[in-house]
C-alpha cells in the first residue's frame, strides 16, 4: 500500500451481463485465478479497501462475498452501465471517509500495474482517466467523492450518457499509456484462452 491509501478506495465493476462471453466473465479463471481477484488485488496495492458492484443473485456476487469484499449494488432507477456503478461507489466511499474512488473493470487482466498510481500521480485530487492511442479508458479512472453530485444528476430520469463524458464535464486529467493492447478487454472464451497463452509464454 502506499501513502495514496489513506484516501483512496477502489471499486471493481462487475456487474455486466457478459452476453457474448456465455457466462460471468469475473469469475472465469485466468492461470487459476478469478479475472475479478485480479482487479482486486491490482487495486489493493493504492486502495485503503476494494468494493465490488455486482448484480444480486450472481457468482459474482457470491465471489466477493466469500472474498470478505464489500458488494455493491446499483440503486433502483438508475440506468444499467458503468456509471450506475461508479455512483454506489462513490456513495460508499464517502460512508468511508475517503476523498477518491479508482475503478477498474474486472475484464482487463492485463491493465498496467502501475495504473492507478500514475493517474493518482496526476488527478491532483480531482479526476483522471486512462488513455491510450485507441482513445479514452473511461473505466480504468480516478472519481474524486465530491462528483457524486454531478454523476447522480448525470444519471437523473433513467439517463446514462457515456462515462467519459461525465469525466471530461468534470475535468479529468487524462494519463497517457503507452501500451493500447495491456487494456484490452476480455468479452469471448477465445479472448481468455489468447491472453493465458500469452502469459504463459512470459513465464
Amino acid at each position: 500500500m502506499t501513502a495514496h491509501s489513506g484516501a483512496v478506495v477502489g471499486l471493481v465493476l462487475a456487474g455486466g451481463r457478459s452476453v457474448r462471453f456465455g457466462g460471468e466473465k469475473a469469475v472465469a479463471l485466468l492461470n487459476g485465478q478469478p479475472l475479478l481477484t485480479w482487479a482486486v488485488r491490482r487495486l489493493e496495492t493504492v486502495c485503503a479497501s476494494v468494493g465490488v458492484n455486482v448484480r444480486p443473485g450472481t457468482e459474482a456476487e457470491a465471489l466477493a462475498k466469500a472474498q470478505g469484499l464489500p458488494t455493491l449494488y446499483d440503486e433502483a432507477g438508475d440506468a444499467s452501465g458503468p456509471l450506475a456503478g461508479v455512483k454506489v461507489g462513490l456513495i460508499w466511499a464517502e460512508g468511508q471517509g475517503a476523498q477518491t474512488l479508482a475503478v477498474s473493470p474486472c475484464d482487463a487482466p492485463l491493465l498496467p500495474a502501475d495504473l492507478h498510481l500514475r493517474l493518482l500521480d496526476r488527478a491532483e485530487g480531482g479526476a483522471a482517466m486512462a488513455e491510450t492511442s485507441e482513445g479514452r479508458q473511461p473505466l480504468c479512472a480516478l472519481w474524486p467523492v465530491s462528483a457524486l453530485p454531478a454523476v447522480r444528476e448525470a444519471l437523473a430520469a433513467g439517463a446514462h450518457p457515456p462515462t467519459w463524458q461525465v469525466l471530461e464535464r468534470l475535468g479529468a486529467h487524462k494519463v497517457l499509456f503507452e501500451r493500447a493492447e495491456a487494456f484490452a478487454n476480455i468479452n469471448t472464451r477465445e479472448d481468455l484462452a489468447a491472453v493465458e497463452a500469452q502469459s504463459s509464454r512470459r513465464r
